[in-house]
């Protein structure tokens, strides 16, 4: 299976971009101190800045789905046992194992829907390279 997830914005991101222009235009509004109007405008310049970079909802290129993508880390020694879970059942991979080791990585696709995706990746010094294919779980 070859699935392709991008970065999109999700809902949070709109909401606290939202909130944070709101609040910005309200300091400035106020009349008050000088302080006050500084603040207003770093806040609006802090929405305008997260506007364009904050993505953090996945979107799938063929189905136009959208996914919340999480990341765990698991040691190297435990690649064999993860592999073979995700052949088996991927939704029985032992979370406990998680944070004892940064070298392999399962990223995990969820969507509202309970369809799930999962991919294992491997470090290679410098960046994670897949060593799985993409496994669907409904």
């Amino acid at each position: 299976m070859n699935k392709e997830f991008i970065r999109v914005r999700s809902a949070k991101d709109i909401i606290i971009t939202v909130f944070l222009l709101i609040c910005g235009t309200v300091c400035i509004a106020i009349p008050s101190s000088q302080p006050l109007n500084v603040t207003g405008f770093f806040l609006i310049f802090a929405a305008l800045l997260l506007s364009f970079i904050m993505k953090t909802g996945y979107k799938d290129t063929e189905t136009g789905m959208k996914y919340c993508k999480s990341e765990h880390y698991f040691a190297q020694s435990s690649k064999e046992a993860i592999l073979a879970q995700l052949k088996n059942n991927p939704s029985k991979i032992d979370m406990k194992s998680e944070d004892n080791g940064n070298g392999l990585r399962l990223d995990i696709y969820r969507h509202k829907s309970g369809l799930a995706y999962y991919q294992l990746f491997e470090y290679i010094p410098y960046k994670y390279e897949p060593c799985s294919s993409i496994f669907e779980v409904k």
